[in-house]
């Protein structure tokens, strides 16, 4: 049936369930209260799952604190499941089924019910299922904004996150009988499966948007909520469109969803501001985004601070100014010796280091290297062993974490479970130190004299261009001809043959779990699998990391991983990035987590304690 039918008879479609009226919890809501975030970056796009939107770490921080989600991350690489925004079960394991479940009574903040249509789209844009074959993405993406373009009639392209799991449901879902549930079919085990579905945008939103049709009865359009009938249409029509695969319909759809989201500098249309979190977007202008309680969150994240206000300060010596002055009441600025000293001078802050997710390393070139002198183990081997690996961390971390330390697993962080034991365990003693005699001889039983390593990174951060002469001073040692192959567009040359012998840049490891592992150390893997790496019996144990549910199943096949790409002479990790978070006295509650969304991931547990900072203006 054509979606346009479906819409044709919106006044015969039965009203979803009433929306409750009423407030968050006044217990929790501390009148006046307000926080100001320093961040970095800007608003782009009101969608974080877009390519374009997925560019701004901020736009991911904004959507974490207004959306709603199966579960969602601790600050100690756990899960903590929201039984009050829904369940996620598995029903059954070949194929593995997972019944997604909203809970009873869950709105949109414009009073629409929350419905499996909304899970279904999200379906949709994030798994790929729906789009035409052979669509090449770059042709659309304007290369002056990074903006995804107007697709052609005819042609299907959700322009979404792939990776996260939602990518192995090629099957399209089906809705339960209960009129809360979807039932979600995996091509194989993905360990993520409680994270791998949410719903972001709001379905009936999206519909209205790509069918120009009103979401309120006439000389009603500025009502905040939306009216039912339309709205329970505008949903049906989406599961239709989708069970259908109509491709006009598709079509329209996912012009919505690549685009109609990003900010382009006027004020957003309210309607693009629905939430279904704790907080929803109040105002966007340069430099901020304010956000304000949801009226109509009823789940277990109540917050207790009334408005949040992100605001964008790049500058340190600003930032100094803006706690002094009492404008910012918490920040987490990229680490520097100088600026801790000065923030922790001020009155009332409090300033922390700590470690992130994301690591520093440096990988190999197992074929297609510039050289080709690190397709013998040997020499691969014979290089890791005089990278100064201790003088890195001494000389460019410890400055700004004073008990930062080597890190040495390749798959597990400091912190997480397992990563003492795999240490203990998996050879990286003996790269903690260098070993310039061990090198020498390696090289002479390969035969390789004088080997050139050119080495890949980005010349505009200062602590790589400073790690890179140090590797080289101590490669020198040995006889390596350590040479420069940084240029400002390295992320473009990762992977590309013949371009570099090593790289040294960063992973960013913030999704929970072994589901990472696959995209960077699988043979056969197209996302991550960077430096051409193959070992059929690594394949196996990632195979097993990914291929249960059971933690301590997980943790076993993660530890004989890490030994062995040790022993293969994969790479080195470095060390875990730094942070630095400062903190007025004026909240409590505030802590960070080692993964994406950093001081944020706790957001509506913070509590004002002396009067909070002042509007900035």
């Amino acid at each position: 049936m054509s979606i346009l039918r479906v819409l044709a008879g919106t006044a015969a479609v039965a009203v979803a369930a009433a929306a409750l009226a009423g407030c968050t919890d006044q217990n929790r809501v501390v009148d006046g209260s307000r926080a100001t975030v320093a961040v970095s970056g800007s608003l782009t796009s009101l969608n974080a799952n877009s390519s374009y939107g997925r560019a701004s770490a901020l736009n991911a921080d904004v959507a974490y604190l207004t959306g709603s989600a199966f579960a969602y991350p601790d600050s100690e690489y756990g899960l903590v499941e929201d039984e009050s925004f829904g369940t996620a079960e598995i029903t059954a394991e070949d194929p593995l089924t997972v019944r997604y479940t909203i809970a009873k009574g869950v709105t949109w903040s414009d009073g629409v019910p929350v419905t499996p249509a909304d899970l279904l789209l999200a379906w949709a844009a994030n798994s790929g299922a729906l789009d035409s074959e052979d669509v090449e993405p770059e042709a659309y993406v304007d290369s002056g904004t990074g903006r995804f373009g107007e697709l052609p009639e005819g042609v299907v392209y959700f322009d979404g996150a792939r990776g996260r799991g939602l990518e192995l449901a090629t099957q399209t879902p089906q809705l339960g009988d209960d009129g809360r549930s979807l039932f979600v079919h995996y091509d194989a085990f993905t360990p993520g499966w409680r994270t791998a579905l949410a719903p972001g945008l709001p379905a009936h939103v999206v519909v209205a948007r790509a069918f120009d049709l009103p979401l309120r009865d006439a000389g009603d359009e500025t009502a905040p909520d939306a009216d039912p009938s339309l709205a329970a249409a505008a949903q049906e029509a989406l599961v239709e469109a989708i069970e259908d695969a109509d491709t006009a319909a598709l079509t329209a759809l996912a012009n919505v969803w690549n685009g109609a989201y990003d900010l382009t500098g006027a004020a957003p249309d309210p309607d693009l501001l629905v939430a279904s979190g704790p907080y929803r977007v109040e105002t966007v202008t340069d430099g901020s985004v304010t956000l304000g309680v949801n009226p109509r969150y009823r789940g277990s994240r109540a917050p207790a601070i009334e408005t949040l206000v992100l605001a964008t300060v790049e500058d340190p010596a600003e930032l100094v100014r803006a706690f002094q002055e009492g404008r910012v009441d918490i920040a987490s600025p990229e680490p520097d010796a100088e600026l801790a000293s000065h923030l922790a001078d001020v009155e009332g802050v409090t300033v922390t280091a700590g470690t992130e997710a994301t690591f520093e390393h440096i990988d190999l070139q197992f074929s297609g290297s510039k050289s080709g002198v690190f397709d013998d183990a040997r020499v691969r081997e014979a290089f890791l062993r005089v990278v100064p690996r201790q003088q890195i961390v001494d000389e460019l971390v410890q400055p700004v974490q004073a008990d930062a330390a080597l890190l040495d697993s390749f798959v597990l962080r400091p912190g997480a479970p397992g990563y003492e034991d795999a240490v203990a365990e998996n050879g990286s003693d003996g790269y903690r130190s260098t070993d310039v005699d061990a090198a020498v001889e390696l090289l002479a039983e390969a035969g390789s004299t004088s080997p050139e390593v050119c080495i890949l990174y980005d010349p505009a951060d200062p602590r790589r261009v400073a790690a890179f002469e140090l590797i080289q001073t101590s490669a020198a040692r040995a006889g390596f001809r350590v040479t420069d192959c940084s240029r400002a567009d390295w992320t473009a040359m990762l992977g590309v043959a013949g371009a570099y012998d090593a790289a040294l840049f960063a992973w960013d490891t913030t999704r929970l779990g072994p589901s990472a592992v696959a995209a960077v150390f699988r043979s056969d893997s197209a996302v991550a699998n960077l430096n051409h790496f193959s070992d059929p019996a690594v394949d196996e144990l990632v195979d097993r990391a990914t291929g249960s549910d059971d933690a301590d199943e997980q943790t076993a096949a993660l530890r004989e991983l890490d030994a062995a790409l040790w022993d293969a002479a994969y790479g080195l990790p470095l060390f875990a990035h730094p942070t630095l978070t400062a903190v007025s006295d004026r909240l409590t509650g505030v802590t960070r987590s080692p993964l994406a969304r950093g001081v944020l991931w706790n957001a509506w547990e913070w509590e004002p304690g002396e009067p909070a900072a002042t509007p900035s203006g």
